[in-house]
């Protein structure tokens, strides 16, 4: 199948040449092409563990993170749709902040973490998956989605260990920030930096204030803080015309 024929291009490209074998051979995929895609969809909607999503199909959960791996790639080829403009898919950072501006959409921004078996002890840097956040062996995604919540973009899966903000630069956010200069994104305290840099467009919530400070001003930053959140005043008028969907 050309998904298929794609998929073992990458890795003979990895692997530095095209692999010799008879046709037909190789390992045959315990889950058919629709339940990879269904496990994958899932995982990524609830997030759920590779050993949960395999006693769900009844198989190994290694045959779940394979089937996760390949049709990952697959997805982040084809990019997010928008379902009221269908002949436009978003594949990259850049595609987003151009959307975001055209369509004048407040972007939200945030990491999410997932648990993956310990990487052996012969791999070198097998220290940097252990999250300082969850005390476990993970990798992270940078998710941005629009006011609804919707996700318009996921970014490749990088080691736990590594910040928030760190993972959002190396995939270019700051020269988005350049070339995008009115589109706003939504942030939590976890990428304070971006906001000291970008700021105005990287939009973190308010510093709590010191024990002490008046009943006035803890009020004020409370109303800050739930402004800030997805269910604040912020995302209460929302645009016509951001209507953006998933895979």
């Amino acid at each position: 199948m050309p998904w298929q024929a794609g998929v073992e291009g990458r890795r003979h490209a990895a692997r530095g040449g095209a692999r010799k074998r008879a046709a037909g051979a190789g390992a045959r995929h315990q889950l058919v092409f629709v339940d990879r895609l269904a496990a994958t969809l899932i995982h990524l909607r609830h997030d759920l563990p590779h050993s949960v999503l395999g006693l769900l199909f009844g198989v190994d959960r290694s045959t779940i993170t394979r089937a996760i791996t390949e049709i990952r790639t697959l997805l982040a080829e084809r990019g997010c749709a928008v379902p009221d403009r269908p002949d436009l898919r978003l594949r990259t950072l850049a595609d987003v902040f151009a959307y975001a501006q055209a369509e004048d959409i407040e972007l939200r921004l945030d990491a999410t973490e997932i648990q993956v078996r310990r990487p052996p002890a012969s791999r070198g840097g097998r220290r940097a998956f252990v999250s300082g956040k969850k005390k476990q062996n993970t990798m992270k995604a940078t998710v941005i989605a629009d006011w609804r919540g919707r996700t318009l973009w996921t970014d490749t899966l990088r080691p736990g260990r590594m910040h928030d903000a760190t993972a959002a630069r190396n995939e270019g956010i700051a020269i988005c920030f350049q070339h995008f200069p009115d589109v706003e994104v939504l942030l939590d305290d976890g990428y304070l930096g971006l906001s000291r840099d970008h700021r105005g467009q990287a939009i973190t919530p308010p510093r709590k204030p010191r024990p002490g400070a008046l009943p006035g001003r803890v009020q004020q930053w409370e109303r800050d803080r739930h402004e800030h959140s997805p269910t604040g005043s912020r995302s209460s008028t929302p645009s016509p015309t951001t209507n953006a969907g998933s895979n």
